[in-house]
Protein backbone atom coordinates (compact mmCIF):
# COMPACT_ATOMS: atom_id res chain seq x y z
CA UNK A 1 0.00 0.00 0.00
CA UNK A 2 1.33 3.42 -0.98
CA UNK A 3 1.14 5.94 1.87
CA UNK A 4 0.66 9.63 1.02
CA UNK A 5 2.26 11.88 3.61
CA UNK A 6 0.61 14.79 5.40
CA UNK A 7 2.27 18.21 5.68
CA UNK A 8 3.20 17.47 9.28
CA UNK A 9 4.82 14.20 8.25
CA UNK A 10 6.65 15.92 5.42
CA UNK A 11 8.10 18.51 7.77
CA UNK A 12 9.58 15.70 9.86
CA UNK A 13 10.81 13.89 6.75
CA UNK A 14 12.56 17.06 5.57
CA UNK A 15 14.41 17.16 8.88
CA UNK A 16 15.21 13.43 8.73
CA UNK A 17 16.40 13.80 5.16
CA UNK A 18 18.56 16.79 6.06
CA UNK A 19 20.19 14.87 8.91
CA UNK A 20 20.94 11.97 6.57
CA UNK A 21 22.40 14.37 4.00
CA UNK A 22 24.60 16.21 6.51
CA UNK A 23 25.85 12.93 7.99
CA UNK A 24 26.61 11.66 4.48
CA UNK A 25 28.64 14.79 3.76
CA UNK A 26 30.44 14.52 7.11
CA UNK A 27 31.35 10.89 6.48
CA UNK A 28 32.50 11.63 2.94
CA UNK A 29 34.85 14.30 4.30
CA UNK A 30 36.14 11.93 7.01
CA UNK A 31 37.24 9.22 4.59
CA UNK A 32 40.94 9.14 3.73
CA UNK A 33 43.56 6.52 2.95
CA UNK A 34 44.47 4.36 5.93
CA UNK A 35 41.23 4.51 7.90
CA UNK A 36 39.28 1.30 8.32
CA UNK A 37 35.68 0.88 7.28
CA UNK A 38 34.90 0.17 10.96
CA UNK A 39 36.32 3.59 11.87
CA UNK A 40 34.14 5.13 9.19
CA UNK A 41 31.06 3.38 10.57
CA UNK A 42 31.87 4.47 14.12
CA UNK A 43 32.28 8.05 12.95
CA UNK A 44 28.93 7.88 11.14
CA UNK A 45 27.27 6.59 14.30
CA UNK A 46 28.65 9.52 16.29
CA UNK A 47 27.37 12.04 13.74
CA UNK A 48 23.92 10.44 13.62
CA UNK A 49 23.70 10.67 17.43
CA UNK A 50 24.96 14.27 17.32
CA UNK A 51 21.84 15.28 15.40
CA UNK A 52 19.46 13.43 17.70
CA UNK A 53 18.74 10.61 15.28
CA UNK A 54 19.37 6.86 15.20
CA UNK A 55 20.59 4.61 12.42
CA UNK A 56 17.71 3.27 10.34
CA UNK A 57 19.89 0.38 9.19
CA UNK A 58 21.43 -0.97 12.42
CA UNK A 59 19.41 -4.06 13.33
CA UNK A 60 17.12 -3.72 10.29
CA UNK A 61 16.69 -7.32 9.11
CA UNK A 62 19.65 -7.95 11.46
CA UNK A 63 22.01 -5.69 9.53
CA UNK A 64 25.01 -5.23 11.89
CA UNK A 65 26.32 -1.76 10.92
CA UNK A 66 25.21 1.87 11.18
CA UNK A 67 25.67 2.69 7.49
CA UNK A 68 26.48 0.68 4.37
CA UNK A 69 30.09 1.07 3.18
CA UNK A 70 30.77 -0.61 -0.17
CA UNK A 71 34.25 -0.49 -1.73
CA UNK A 72 35.12 -0.69 -5.45
CA UNK A 73 33.34 -3.80 -6.82
CA UNK A 74 30.97 -3.90 -3.84
CA UNK A 75 27.58 -2.70 -5.03
CA UNK A 76 25.54 -2.24 -1.83
CA UNK A 77 25.23 -3.46 1.76
CA UNK A 78 28.96 -3.60 2.43
CA UNK A 79 29.88 -4.34 6.05
CA UNK A 80 32.25 -2.27 8.17
CA UNK A 81 35.34 -4.06 9.42
CA UNK A 82 39.16 -4.00 9.51
CA UNK A 83 39.63 -3.27 5.79
CA UNK A 84 41.79 -0.19 5.29
CA UNK A 85 40.71 2.29 2.65
CA UNK A 86 43.33 2.97 -0.01
CA UNK A 87 44.10 5.87 -2.32
CA UNK A 88 42.15 5.38 -5.56
CA UNK A 89 39.32 3.37 -3.99
CA UNK A 90 35.76 4.40 -4.70
CA UNK A 91 33.48 4.10 -1.68
CA UNK A 92 29.70 3.91 -1.85
CA UNK A 93 28.18 5.32 1.35
CA UNK A 94 24.51 4.68 2.11
CA UNK A 95 23.11 6.55 5.12
CA UNK A 96 19.69 5.96 6.62
CA UNK A 97 18.51 7.71 9.77
CA UNK A 98 15.37 7.64 11.87
CA UNK A 99 14.26 10.97 13.32
CA UNK A 100 11.00 11.44 15.22
CA UNK A 101 9.71 8.22 13.69
CA UNK A 102 10.54 8.93 10.05
CA UNK A 103 13.33 7.89 7.72
CA UNK A 104 15.84 9.88 5.69
CA UNK A 105 17.74 7.76 3.16
CA UNK A 106 20.55 8.94 0.88
CA UNK A 107 23.72 7.62 -0.73
CA UNK A 108 26.69 8.66 -2.83
CA UNK A 109 29.93 7.22 -4.17
CA UNK A 110 33.15 9.10 -3.44
CA UNK A 111 36.68 8.71 -4.74
CA UNK A 112 39.48 8.49 -2.17
CA UNK A 113 42.04 11.09 -3.21
CA UNK A 114 41.27 10.48 -6.88
CA UNK A 115 40.51 7.46 -9.04
CA UNK A 116 41.06 6.11 -12.54
CA UNK A 117 39.14 7.43 -15.53
CA UNK A 118 36.73 4.50 -15.69
CA UNK A 119 35.74 4.88 -12.04
CA UNK A 120 35.32 8.64 -12.40
CA UNK A 121 33.10 8.23 -15.45
CA UNK A 122 31.08 5.63 -13.55
CA UNK A 123 30.54 8.04 -10.65
CA UNK A 124 29.60 10.88 -13.01
CA UNK A 125 27.15 8.75 -15.02
CA UNK A 126 25.51 7.34 -11.88
CA UNK A 127 25.10 10.83 -10.45
CA UNK A 128 23.49 12.13 -13.63
CA UNK A 129 21.30 9.02 -13.90
CA UNK A 130 19.91 9.85 -10.45
CA UNK A 131 18.93 13.33 -11.59
CA UNK A 132 17.52 11.99 -14.87
CA UNK A 133 15.26 9.80 -12.74
CA UNK A 134 14.33 12.62 -10.38
CA UNK A 135 13.35 14.82 -13.34
CA UNK A 136 10.63 12.27 -14.22
CA UNK A 137 9.27 12.09 -10.64
CA UNK A 138 6.24 14.15 -11.57
CA UNK A 139 2.60 13.80 -10.54
CA UNK A 140 0.74 11.98 -13.30
CA UNK A 141 3.79 10.07 -14.48
CA UNK A 142 4.36 6.48 -13.46
CA UNK A 143 7.27 4.81 -11.71
CA UNK A 144 8.29 3.29 -15.04
CA UNK A 145 9.03 6.79 -16.36
CA UNK A 146 11.70 7.11 -13.66
CA UNK A 147 13.00 3.63 -14.43
CA UNK A 148 13.23 4.30 -18.16
CA UNK A 149 15.10 7.58 -17.67
CA UNK A 150 17.71 5.94 -15.44
CA UNK A 151 18.20 2.89 -17.63
CA UNK A 152 18.38 4.85 -20.87
CA UNK A 153 21.02 7.25 -19.54
CA UNK A 154 23.15 4.52 -17.96
CA UNK A 155 23.11 2.20 -20.95
CA UNK A 156 23.73 5.03 -23.43
CA UNK A 157 27.01 5.55 -21.59
CA UNK A 158 28.05 1.91 -21.84
CA UNK A 159 27.28 0.84 -18.27
CA UNK A 160 24.63 -1.46 -16.78
CA UNK A 161 22.00 -1.19 -14.05
CA UNK A 162 21.63 -3.75 -11.28
CA UNK A 163 18.36 -5.71 -11.43
CA UNK A 164 18.25 -7.43 -8.06
CA UNK A 165 18.05 -4.26 -5.95
CA UNK A 166 15.79 -1.27 -6.54
CA UNK A 167 14.59 2.02 -5.12
CA UNK A 168 11.51 2.12 -2.93
CA UNK A 169 8.96 4.14 -1.06
CA UNK A 170 10.15 5.52 2.26
CA UNK A 171 8.46 7.00 5.32
CA UNK A 172 7.92 5.42 8.71
CA UNK A 173 9.87 2.38 7.52
CA UNK A 174 12.95 2.04 5.34
CA UNK A 175 11.10 0.18 2.60
CA UNK A 176 7.54 1.08 1.64
CA UNK A 177 5.57 0.69 -1.56
CA UNK A 178 6.14 1.26 -4.40
CA UNK A 179 9.30 -0.37 -5.64
CA UNK A 180 11.28 1.93 -7.95
CA UNK A 181 13.40 -0.16 -10.34
CA UNK A 182 16.24 1.37 -12.32
CA UNK A 183 15.15 -0.55 -15.41
CA UNK A 184 11.96 -1.14 -17.34
CA UNK A 185 10.14 -4.37 -16.56
CA UNK A 186 8.02 -5.18 -19.65
CA UNK A 187 4.43 -6.07 -18.89
CA UNK A 188 4.61 -5.19 -15.21
CA UNK A 189 2.14 -2.74 -13.69
CA UNK A 190 3.69 0.55 -12.64
CA UNK A 191 2.31 2.80 -9.89
CA UNK A 192 1.06 6.25 -10.79
CA UNK A 193 2.91 9.08 -9.05
CA UNK A 194 0.76 11.27 -6.80
CA UNK A 195 1.48 14.32 -4.64
CA UNK A 196 2.46 13.25 -1.14
CA UNK A 197 4.35 10.15 -2.24
CA UNK A 198 7.92 9.90 -0.92
CA UNK A 199 10.30 7.60 -2.76
CA UNK A 200 13.99 6.75 -2.69
CA UNK A 201 15.44 6.85 -6.19
CA UNK A 202 18.78 5.05 -6.18
CA UNK A 203 20.63 3.97 -9.31
CA UNK A 204 23.12 1.16 -8.71
CA UNK A 205 25.36 1.12 -11.76
CA UNK A 206 28.06 -1.36 -12.77
CA UNK A 207 30.98 -0.59 -15.05
CA UNK A 208 30.65 -4.02 -16.64
CA UNK A 209 27.95 -6.66 -16.46
CA UNK A 210 24.76 -6.15 -14.45
CA UNK A 211 25.22 -9.55 -12.82
CA UNK A 212 25.89 -9.48 -9.06
CA UNK A 213 26.35 -11.97 -6.25
CA UNK A 214 26.07 -11.92 -2.46
CA UNK A 215 29.17 -12.83 -0.45
CA UNK A 216 29.30 -15.42 2.32
CA UNK A 217 28.64 -12.71 4.95
CA UNK A 218 25.06 -12.78 3.59
CA UNK A 219 25.06 -9.01 3.09
CA UNK A 220 27.78 -7.65 0.81
CA UNK A 221 26.71 -7.53 -2.84
CA UNK A 222 29.54 -7.49 -5.41
CA UNK A 223 29.77 -7.42 -9.17
CA UNK A 224 30.20 -10.85 -10.72
CA UNK A 225 32.98 -9.65 -13.04
CA UNK A 226 34.92 -7.72 -10.37
CA UNK A 227 34.53 -4.37 -12.11
CA UNK A 228 33.57 -1.31 -10.02
CA UNK A 229 30.07 -0.22 -9.11
CA UNK A 230 28.59 3.13 -8.01
CA UNK A 231 25.46 4.03 -6.04
CA UNK A 232 23.62 7.35 -5.71
CA UNK A 233 20.37 8.03 -3.85
CA UNK A 234 17.98 10.78 -2.81
CA UNK A 235 14.66 10.65 -1.01
CA UNK A 236 12.21 12.57 -3.19
CA UNK A 237 8.73 14.02 -2.62
CA UNK A 238 6.18 14.02 -5.44
CA UNK A 239 4.47 17.42 -5.45
CA UNK A 240 1.87 19.23 -7.54
CA UNK A 241 4.75 20.69 -9.56
CA UNK A 242 8.49 19.87 -9.51
CA UNK A 243 9.87 17.01 -7.41
CA UNK A 244 11.38 18.03 -4.07
CA UNK A 245 14.59 16.43 -2.84
CA UNK A 246 14.10 15.77 0.87
CA UNK A 247 17.67 14.62 1.53
CA UNK A 248 18.96 18.17 1.29
CA UNK A 249 21.39 19.63 3.88
CA UNK A 250 19.73 23.04 3.64
CA UNK A 251 16.61 21.58 5.28
CA UNK A 252 18.42 21.05 8.59
CA UNK A 253 16.35 22.75 11.33
CA UNK A 254 18.04 25.72 13.00
CA UNK A 255 17.78 23.95 16.37
CA UNK A 256 20.02 21.19 15.02
CA UNK A 257 22.45 23.54 13.28
CA UNK A 258 23.36 24.96 16.67
CA UNK A 259 24.59 21.60 17.96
Amino acid sequence: MIVLKTERELDIMRAAGAIAAVVLNDVGAFIRPGVTTKEVDDFAASRIRHYGATSAFLGYRKYPCNICISVNDEVVHGLAGPRRIQFGDIISLDVGVRYQGYIGDTAKTVAVGGCNLLAQKLIDVTTQALYEGISRALAGNRVVDISRAVQTYVESNGFSVVREFVGHGVGRTVHEDPQVPNFVEPGKNSAKLKPGMTIAIEPMVNAGSAVVKVLSDKWTVVTQDGLPSAHMEHTVLITESEPEILTCPENLPSSLRAR
